[in-house]
Parts: C-alpha cells; sequence; structure tokens
C-alpha cells in the first residue's frame, strides 16, 4: 500500500462540498485536507489591515480583495490545489455561486513561525504557476517588512519593502499598499511563540 493509499484520499467535489459545512477551513493539495488553526491576534489584525486597505483603494472598481474565507484554486499539470490565502485582489472573478477563485492578480500571505517553510515554499512555487498572478506578498508579523514576488518580463523577481514608511507599488490593479496602514495598531512582540499550526486531517 502506498502512502497516498493511507492517506484516503479525498476528490475535489468532495472537499468542496464539505467546505461548504465545515465548522473550520481546510486546505486541499492533491486529494490530502489540511485543517487550519486558529492564528495569533496579530496575524489577524495585519491581515484584516491588508484586506481594509485595498478594499479602501479598489471600491466600486472592477478588481475586488477578498478575505481568507475566499479559497483560491491551482491548476497544476499533475493535480490540484486549494488555499486560503489571508487576502487576494481578482480582477476577472470566478461566478458567484463557486467558493473559490481561479485568477487572483495579489495573494497575500501573513507569515508565522510554523507557515513560513509553507508559504515560503510549497505555497509559493503553486501561485507563481497562476497566469494571471501579478504580484505574492509574503508579510512579517514580527516587524514591518514585506517581500514581494512581482512578475516582469524575465520573470517573477523579489523585492524587500521595510519599515512602516514603506509603500507597495501594485500598478497590475492600479494601487499602492502602505506598510503603516498593515502595521496599523500592532506591537512587535519576538519572544512570543505562535500557536499557529497546520494539521493533517485523516480521512
Amino acid at each position: 500500500m502506498t502512502a497516498a493509499e493511507k492517506l484516503n484520499l479525498i476528490s475535489v467535489e468532495d472537499y468542496l462540498a464539505g467546505e461548504l459545512v465545515s465548522p473550520i477551513k481546510h486546505e486541499y493539495v492533491a486529494g490530502v485536507v489540511y485543517a487550519m488553526a486558529g492564528a495569533r491576534n496579530a496575524h489577524n489584525i495585519i491581515a484584516g489591515n491588508a484586506f481594509a486597505a485595498l478594499h479602501t483603494r479598489l471600491r466600486g472598481r472592477r478588481c475586488r480583495p477578498f478575505n481568507s474565507d475566499t479559497k483560491v484554486r491551482v491548476r497544476l499539470p499533475s493535480h490540484v490545489r486549494f488555499y486560503y490565502p489571508d487576502a487576494s485582489v481578482v480582477c476577472d472573478q470566478n461566478p458567484p455561486d463557486d467558493s473559490f477563485q481561479d485568477d487572483p492578480v495579489v495573494i497575500v500571505e501573513v507569515l508565522s513561525k510554523k507557515t513560513r517553510r509553507i508559504d515560503e515554499g510549497e505555497k509559493k512555487d503553486a501561485y507563481l504557476t497562476i497566469p494571471t498572478l501579478a504580484a505574492y506578498l509574503l508579510v512579517e508579523q514580527e516587524s514591518a517588512a514585506v517581500v514581494a514576488y512581482r512578475r516582469t518580463e524575465q520573470g517573477f523577481v523579489r523585492e524587500v519593502h521595510a519599515g512602516r514608511s514603506a509603500v507597495i507599488p501594485l500598478a497590475a490593479i492600479g494601487a499602492e499598499l502602505p506598510l503603516a496602514e498593515v502595521y496599523e495598531g500592532v506591537e512587535f512582540s519576538p519572544e512570543r511563540s505562535d500557536d499557529e499550526e497546520r494539521l493533517i486531517v485523516p480521512h
């Protein structure tokens, strides 16, 4: 028996149906479902601030921000994934009855000690395959800094924006994201441990 068989993989259809009634959110990678544990207050403040800043700038326009309740579907050559980014911006939206989006232009993930490896590795590699994606923003939780992967004609380039006075230009959506707004109300406490964790769900 293979490891995949032991995990008892579930179909995309069953996953999507289950998410509509589940009290907690799950991410989906090639048939394996992962429960998402709760996050620290600092994480939620930063994610909420990023969404609010984008919402203010995009109000009444074609591109629309979504919060962490909206999944993004990533269709890789060998399998499908569904992730819940902390925030995203979509200009060509899926039908209203869908529970996910296919064509994000901007994706925001707030880093934590336990999710950093996934956000900087697995998720980054997957997100950067999305044809519409113009920028992937990795937002630090313990300092005012954002690493941006921005699409150029030569491929994605890595940028670092540090300090509360920094402003991230997002030309693809005709907006910018000031770090002063992203970190509004946040007091950094690096000595605290993070309790956010990714958990595998048996089926």
